[in-house]
């Protein structure tokens, strides 16, 4: 017997076009744990006590407005370091989304002391 079996229940596949296929929503918790991964990546190696950049994100539609939490090495250039974190989470955030980010917010939780090769510790006379 050829052709179609009197059950065959194959269908033909039907093309549909993309903007009818739906959307795909990522969650705020992806692109918050983006954002922190972003800001590992700028900030290079961390101080041995410092715990790792974490983010917060609001996003509303196609665009997320992002806040991250880290803690630096002292001495460094802090404002520095800031704007480096900010550009790589944009550029990251915006690659691996699709989503605008018009605003990053850095806060530094807190600074590690490093010692300094060739300066005295505590009080010098």
């Amino acid at each position: 017997m050829t052709g179609a079996a009197a059950g065959d229940t194959r269908r033909t596949a039907t093309v549909v076009a993309a903007a009818e296929r739906g959307a795909t929503r990522i969650a705020d918790r992806v692109v918050a744990k983006t954002a922190a991964q972003a800001a590992r990546e700028a900030l290079g190696p961390l101080p041995p006590d410092a715990a790792p950049p974490h983010a917060t994100v609001l996003v509303r539609h196609d665009s997320a407005r992002v806040h991250v939490h880290l803690e630096l090495a002292y001495p460094t250039d802090i404002g520095a370091r800031c704007k480096a974190v900010r550009c790589h989470v944009v550029e990251r955030v915006s690659a691996l989304t699709g989503m605008e980010v018009p605003e990053v917010t850095v806060q530094v939780e807190r600074l590690h002391l490093i010692p300094v090769p060739g300066v005295a510790k505590g009080r010098t006379q």
